[in-house]
């Protein structure tokens, strides 16, 4: 009797239609996979990596004064005219980065779930201190920078909050930041929020890299120590604003 599963083998997908069972996309296939989701934790970190330094060079143009730094504020929202209508790009830049960080932080909670449940009871061994506080800060600072992004749309992208009535004026970036670092607590949330962001960096563009196979013996080294000097530029560039207000440096 001849063996009918070596002679006509199937096709897993030729299978599955035929059972009427619909094969599953590439792509959502890739997704399911611990490295699927890291490599788009990596690839949704590149992009956010490069907004987030865009954002705080464009954020120091306010020691140019107000002028440049609302010049710049109408520039991202004029940026494509006539082609494109007023703020639209802008738009097309918040949904883009939207979905990389929607995709970043479930990736992140799946990835982590997954390596609870495959060891439930702690290691009882001696772990390196550097990496555990790392993990740690890459998951507490993750909540901390959550809610710090929601604060910040409602506070300084709308004025929704920490404002008085009518105080708020739209494309009057100067006038605003001054007006909402003039309170100490809410420059002292911005600077830990900002802290929180470096460790983040830190662990996470090293992270990028090695996810992306950037890495090799010979620049490890150096790739680790620019991590960190990222991290720390970007650190001490975005704190640099709310302290100067708060110093009266920013008036």
């Amino acid at each position: 009797m001849s063996n009918n599963a070596t002679l006509n083998p199937v096709h897993p997908v030729t299978d599955a239609a035929r059972r009427g069972v619909a094969a599953p996309h590439r792509a959502l296939a890739f997704w399911h996979t611990m490295i699927g989701k890291k490599v788009v934790m990596a690839v949704t970190g590149v992009v956010l990596v490069g907004f987030v330094i865009a954002h705080m060079l464009g954020n120091l143009k306010i020691f140019l004064g107000p002028d440049e730094i609302n010049g710049y504020s109408r520039f991202l929202r004029e940026v494509g005219r006539p082609a494109l209508a007023y703020g639209q790009l802008l738009w097309v830049v918040r949904i883009v980065l939207l979905i990389c960080v929607t995709l970043h932080i479930t990736a992140a909670v799946q990835l982590s779930r997954t390596s609870w449940a495959a060891r439930p009871v702690g290691y009882n061994v001696k772990r390196n201190i550097e990496t555990t506080f790392s993990a740690r800060m890459m998951r507490w600072g993750g909540v901390i920078l959550v809610a710090f992004i929601l604060f910040h749309l409602f506070h300084l992208t709308t004025g929704k909050v920490g404002f008085h009535a009518g105080q708020f004026r739209h494309l009057a970036v100067y006038q605003n930041v001054i007006a909402a670092f003039a309170v100490w607590p809410v420059t002292l949330f911005y600077v830990v929020a900002m802290g929180a962001l470096c460790f983040h960096l830190d662990h996470g563009i090293w992270s990028m890299l090695q996810t992306l196979g950037w890495n090799t013996a010979r620049n490890e080294r150096v790739l680790k120590i620019a991590s960190r000097a990222i991290a720390i530029v970007v650190f001490l560039g975005f704190s640099s604003v709310p302290i100067s207000v708060l110093a009266g440096w920013l008036h």
